[in-house]
This record gives C-alpha cells, sequence and structure tokens, in this order.
C-alpha cells in the first residue's frame, strides 16, 4: 500500500462539481421505478414520526395483516379503493405505476393517483385528477374498522384498536359529498381525498393546514430527501444502477429514523415498528454516519441513553434497552449496550464535537462498570444467557442458545472498554481509563487460546457454561478479529467461512451439513419457523461483515459479486428500494434463486449496506478527535468513473476516481488526509465461489 499524507485542501464546493466538469447527483424524480402487473411489487413509505403505509403496487385490498396505515404500532386502515363515476379504477388495470422515494403514483386513461404521506403529521394526500369525470369516490376496507358516520363535509372511521381516535376523510379541497357506509363520493374537481388521524379538532387542524400550505408540505418533503442525496452524499459513477441503488438505500433507511419513541430506527417494517437497541446501534453507521446526519445520530444516542436501566435491583442494571416501544422497555439482551458505547465513539470519530459526550458520558461509565461488576468472570469474559445475543429467538426454549461467553459478545465487550478508554481520556477520566484497559487487554490476552483452533480454521462460536468450547459453524466468528494477532489464520478462516456460508443471496446463520440446519425458513409441514430462524436462515447483514473481511484480505472482486447482488434486490425484487430481513439459504426445487423472507425491509440490511460502500470500497475511516482523515480505497474494476462529496465534521470529503487515477480532497476540514492507495496487484482478480447448497439436505427433511 502507498501511502500519503496531505494537510487539508480548501477548495471552493459550492456546487456539485469536479476541476474539469460538472456532475448531475441523483435527485427522487431519478429513482421513479415503473412497475409492471406482473412485478406487483411491495412499497412503503414513512411520515418521519410514528406512521408507516405498506401496500403492493397492482392490488386491491392487500391482505396482509400490516397492510394500510400503521400508526405507533397500531393498525389504523387496512386498504382503500378508489372509482371515477361508479366505475372503479382497479390498480391492476392502471396503465402504468410509478413508485418514487416520496410516494406513489398511478396512471389510468382517464385518472391518475398520487398517494403520499406527509411529513410529521398523521395525514395522507391520495391525490386524483380525472378531468372528464363528474364524480371520484374512495372506499375504505373495514376489515380495521369498527363504526363509520359521514355527513355532507367528512367521513368518520373508528379504528378498532383506537377506538377513542378516529380517522376523518374529506376531499382536498371543500365541496358537498356524499357518504354511504365506509364510501365517500366528491366532485371530480374535489381533487383528491386527505385522510386526518386524532382528535376530532386534531383532525380538523391538519385538514385546514393542508388546504392553506399542501404544496409547501409537499415540497418539503420532497426537499428533505433531495437535500439527503444532493448535499451530503451525492453521487455520480460509470454505473448507474450503482448510483441508483445506493440513492434508493439511503432514502429507505433515512424512513425508517423516525420520533416514535424519541429518536430512533425502526428496526424493519411492516412489523418490527419499533426501537430494538441491537438494530438501531448496528444500523447507525450505515443510516446516519456515513450520510452525514450527525444531529440524528446525536439525538438516537442521547434519546436511547435516558432509557437506560438505572434500577439498583434489577439484575440488568446499566443496560440499553433491547427493546423500546410505546408500551414498555426490556433489557433482555447483552450486545445492544456495548455498541451503544461503540456507536458514541464512531459518532465522535466522524464530527470531532466532544461537547455532545458530556449529555452521554454518564451513562457509558454505568454500562461498563455495572457489566464489570455483574457480568464478568475471572478471564474477563461478559456473561450472558442462551438467549442474550443477536441469535435471541425461543421457540418454547432459546433455538440457538449461546450461552454463557459467545465470541461475538467478547469483542463487543472488548470494543466496549476500549472505545471506554477513549471517551474517558477526552473526559480526563484517568482512573476509569486505566481500569478498563486493564479489563480490555486481559480479555484479549485469553481470547486467542481459549476460542481458535487453528487447526481447524476455527473460532469457536461460544464457551459453554462448564468452559466447553461449542463447535457449530456459525458467522459470528468474523467479528472477533481484533482480539487476534495471528493474520494468516484470520484471512484463513475469512475464505472459508465464505465458502460454507456465503451464498449468492446472503450469508447464512449455519453451515449447512449441520444437524440442526433448516433450508427453509418456513416449512411449516416440517418445523416451526423460529427453530429455522437462526439456525441455516440466511441474514442479510451478516453481509457487511463478510464483505468488510474479504475487501481487508484483497478478496475486493468477490466481495462485490455479493454487493451487486444486494444492490440488484433492492431495484428490482421485493419491496421496491429495500433489503429483507432474511432469505431462505437453499432455493426450492425448480428454483435458482432463494425466497426472501422475514421484513421486506429491514435497517440493518440497508444500513451494512451503505457502511460498506462507504468504509470499505471508499475506504473513508475518520478520525476528527484526532484530526486525522484516512481513506483506503478499495474499488473493483467494474467501476471506472466515480465522484463522491461525504459530508465529515463541519466539512466534506471530495472523492474522485478516473481512469486508474484518485483524487481525493477535503473542503471546510481543519485536518490531515492519509490517502493509502492500493498498490498493483494487491487485489485478487480471481473470484472466491459462493457457498453451493447441496441438495440431499433436501431429502433429509422429506
Amino acid at each position: 500500500m502507498l501511502t500519503i499524507s496531505i494537510l487539508s485542501s480548501l477548495a471552493s464546493c459550492t456546487s456539485v462539481s469536479t476541476e474539469n466538469e460538472a456532475v448531475q447527483p441523483l435527485t427522487i424524480d431519478d429513482l421513479a421505478i415503473q412497475v409492471s402487473k406482473d412485478e406487483n411489487r411491495e412499497f412503503s413509505f414513512t411520515n418521519k414520526r410514528s406512521a408507516y403505509w405498506y401496500g403492493r403496487t397492482h392490488q386491491d385490498h392487500f391482505g396482509e395483516w400490516f397492510a394500510g396505515w400503521n400508526i405507533s404500532t397500531r393498525r389504523i386502515l387496512s386498504d382503500y379503493s378508489l372509482s371515477m363515476d361508479d366505475q372503479p379504477l382497479l390498480r391492476a388495470e392502471a396503465d402504468s405505476t410509478t413508485v418514487a422515494p416520496d410516494g406513489i403514483v398511478r396512471q389510468w386513461s382517464q385518472a391518475r393517483e398520487q398517494m403520499v404521506l406527509i411529513d410529521n403529521d398523521d395525514l395522507i394526500l391520495i391525490a386524483v385528477e380525472a378531468p372528464q369525470a363528474k364524480n371520484i369516490s374512495i372506499s375504505f376496507d373495514k376489515r380495521l374498522i369498527v363504526k363509520t358516520k359521514g355527513n355532507k363535509e367528512a367521513l368518520y372511521l373508528i379504528p378498532e384498536q383506537t377506538p377513542e381516535l378516529m380517522i376523518k376523510a374529506v376531499p382536498v379541497k371543500p365541496a358537498d359529498i356524499q357518504t354511504a357506509d365506509s364510501t365517500l363520493t366528491a366532485p371530480a374537481q374535489a381533487g383528491g381525498f386527505l385522510l386526518a388521524y386524532g382528535t376530532e379538532s386534531h383532525c380538523d387542524s391538519l385538514i385546514s393546514m393542508y388546504r392553506i400550505q399542501g404544496d409547501s408540505l409537499l415540497e418539503a418533503r420532497r426537499q428533505r430527501m433531495n437535500t439527503l442525496l444532493c448535499e451530503n452524499v451525492p453521487m455520480n459513477s460509470n454505473l448507474p444502477e450503482l448510483d441508483k441503488a445506493i440513492a434508493w438505500l439511503t432514502l429507505t433507511t433515512d424512513q425508517l429514523i423516525t420520533c416514535q419513541q424519541g429518536k430512533g430506527i425502526y428496526a424493519g417494517l411492516p412489523w418490527f415498528n419499533t426501537y430494538w437497541g441491537r438494530d438501531i446501534f448496528i444500523s447507525l453507521p450505515g443510516a446516519t454516519l456515513v450520510t452525514g446526519q450527525f444531529g440524528e445520530a446525536e439525538e438516537i444516542l442521547r434519546d436511547f441513553g435516558r432509557l437506560q436501566d438505572r434500577r439498583e435491583d434489577s439484575p440488568t442494571m446499566g443496560r440499553i434497552p433491547n427493546l423500546a416501544t410505546p408500551d414498555g422497555v426490556w433489557y433482555n439482551t447483552t450486545d445492544g449496550t456495548p455498541r451503544y458505547v461503540m456507536e458514541t465513539e464512531e459518532l465522535l470519530r466522524y464530527t470531532g464535537d466532544k461537547q455532545f459526550l458530556q449529555d452521554v458520558y454518564p451513562t457509558i461509565v454505568m454500562s461498563i462498570e455495572q457489566a464489570i461488576a455483574r457480568s464478568t468472570d475471572e478471564k474477563g469474559y461478559l456473561l450472558h444467557a442462551d438467549a442474550d445475543t443477536w441469535m435471541d429467538v425461543k421457540h418454547e426454549v432459546p433455538a440457538s442458545p449461546r450461552g454463557d461467553r459467545a465470541n461475538d459478545i467478547q469483542w463487543l465487550w472488548y470494543r466496549q472498554l476500549m472505545a471506554g478508554v477513549g471517551l474517558a481520556r477526552l473526559m480526563n477520566d484517568t482512573a476509569n481509563a486505566e481500569k478498563w484497559e486493564q479489563k480490555a487487554q486481559q480479555l484479549a490476552n485469553n481470547f486467542e487460546r481459549d476460542y481458535c483452533d487453528k487447526a481447524d480454521t476455527l473460532i469457536y462460536d461460544h464457551l459453554n457454561s462448564d468452559g466447553t468450547p461449542d463447535r457449530q459453524y456459525r458467522p459470528n466468528q468474523l467479528f472477533c478479529f481484533e482480539l487476534i494477532s495471528d493474520e494468516e489464520f484470520k484471512k484463513a478462516v475469512t475464505i472459508k467461512a465464505w465458502e460454507n456460508l456465503a451464498y449468492p443471496w446472503g450469508v447464512a446463520s449455519l453451515e449447512q451439513h449441520d444437524g440442526q440446519f433448516h433450508p427453509y425458513h418456513h416449512w411449516d409441514e416440517k418445523y416451526h419457523f423460529d427453530d429455522a430462524y437462526h439456525n441455516g436462515t440466511v441474514w442479510l447483514w451478516l453481509n457487511g461483515i463478510f464483505m468488510q473481511r474479504m475487501i481487508e484480505y484483497g478478496e475486493v472482486e468477490t466481495a462485490w459479486q455479493l454487493f451487486c447482488n444486494m444492490n440488484r434486490q433492492a431495484l428490482k425484487e421485493g419491496a421496491i428500494g429495500s433489503l429483507s430481513e432474511c432469505a431462505d439459504a437453499h432455493p426450492h426445487p425448480g428454483e435458482q434463486w432463494a425466497e426472501r423472507s422475514g421484513t421486506f425491509l429491514q435497517a440493518w440490511s440497508n444500513a451494512e449496506q451503505l457502511r460498506v460502500w462507504y468504509q470499505c470500497f471508499l475506504g473513508i475511516q475518520p478520525n476528527l478527535l484526532n484530526g486525522v482523515v484516512t481513506v483506503k480505497p478499495m474499488l473493483p474494476k467494474e467501476i471506472s468513473r466515480l465522484y463522491q462529496r461525504i459530508k465529515l465534521g463541519k466539512g466534506y470529503l471530495i472523492f474522485n476516481y478516473k481512469n486508474g487515477k484518485f483524487d481525493i480532497r477535503m473542503d471546510g476540514l481543519d485536518a490531515r488526509l492519509q490517502l493509502i492507495l492500493p498498490e498493483e496487484g494487491s487485489s485478487n482478480s480471481n473470484i472466491i465461489p459462493f457457498c453451493k447448497p447441496d441438495n440431499s439436505i433436501i431429502l433429509k427433511y422429506k
């Protein structure tokens, strides 16, 4: 590697441009995807507070359990349908259906529908243009409605799950209407319909607000998204599909950053519209840091820190919540708390803002001190229950027990301690810094000896409570490399793990020849789906650490294959612009590709794809606490031209690559740029094959 150190170059960056040519970043209009009837794809939008809509492009009265309008974990409205002069406007018969990040448009020969959620309010616009029609009507699916009533101004719907509140449906422009049961009919010139939710007075205020300033509300939503794409992370390359995938993933990840219970990140849609601590902090780098949304990251860390368990009589005192919902808070995981501390430090590396640390440092101290006092053994390992890792599902008993010393938990505990050391020194807390560093060193001194089988190229998944190692072949071993000094061993572990766990559609949770392996997430006549959840099922968030390790060991082209497969899913398959939670490990008979499963949009799946792009392929590793920005690009051969501007601290990093030459500069950053360029031949041009499904495993179940 060739290392070059450069002082900050203060170049004018008032517009997105290079020295020789202007670069036009994508806007949300450029991202619009036209969907065919046969594709009938899922889509979702949020209002960035506590509501989302989930539907399918070409399906009327979509029957999925979480379909429609969901607010603060309550199901409010299942679906609606439109008609024009009593003739139904069937979604399957639309001439075109286009989904953009801000809304969906369906076009018929004589009518056009646009559906948009309004940012930060429980208000939906269903605009209808039908210039040749006399009347337009909207009919509501009554599956979630217990009562309807109407008058000449509005139709009122009472949701089953929130009977104290209402949906008030009105025409966009005031007009006399007719109502019958769950149908509202208005003059075509009324422009469509507004759906407001809340008390009647609150609904009235939302409707009045839209009628006065509707255009500005719609433009504010568009501007928010375009600012993220065009100001924070504008991008242009020789690969249009790459640019489009990164932009879509950026925006669908951002829509999960909400204000439901303080600032947080939904774990996934449709059913994980709650705050899971582990998921939030795995997602935080890709959702906020690499996209320059540092204020959002600070709010998330500050708000979630307030939920720390501070009860002195609690066995989980010091932990950050595993789950926070409007109905309660739970602390039943070990890994969320270390990730909270790690991400606090990583945020400061991106911003250099030491002032923020003042707000959260007491939370960090308590988290470390209580873990030391309550949950460590004589070797410094962090102890935990069988289901207190990310492999947490229980079906009567833990389906993937990993107690009481999982390998990734030990890595997380080490990282928590070392992040704490750095933060303590920033706070001039020398005593804790020295104590925590000793604890971290004790753990590191023991780990390689206790967890590594170098003859078998294996890092044990966990140590059992009796100290014996568990030899199940799982993906968690790739997290632990900071605790191992043997580089050749780590590289061999990486390659072996790729060959045994990485399928073209993602990384499996268990090697396929293990007796506990389940080839499909759902195979109800053979087993309960929870038994498969972490025992074979592919998890897309694991792609991140697998691609990272492959890139670190020069296998850029191999990692790029998986990266491109995920981009294709976001653009061409499943929910538009999204990566799913899981997938089957094996395709079904006669199929070439495995089926997606779990949530259709999962925060950490999206976020890890974005993190790998910025931190691994572009190689951007800021440490503004020390005044250094390191860039170690590892680009695949397919990229011949790339421009990207990335927000760091109070300035930007400008990344230019063309015809094999890098031009990387900084604007507005008081820092030193350390550029580490790849040497000729440092990247392996040969592709290491993905794991191939063994079809004989299916026969075992049959």
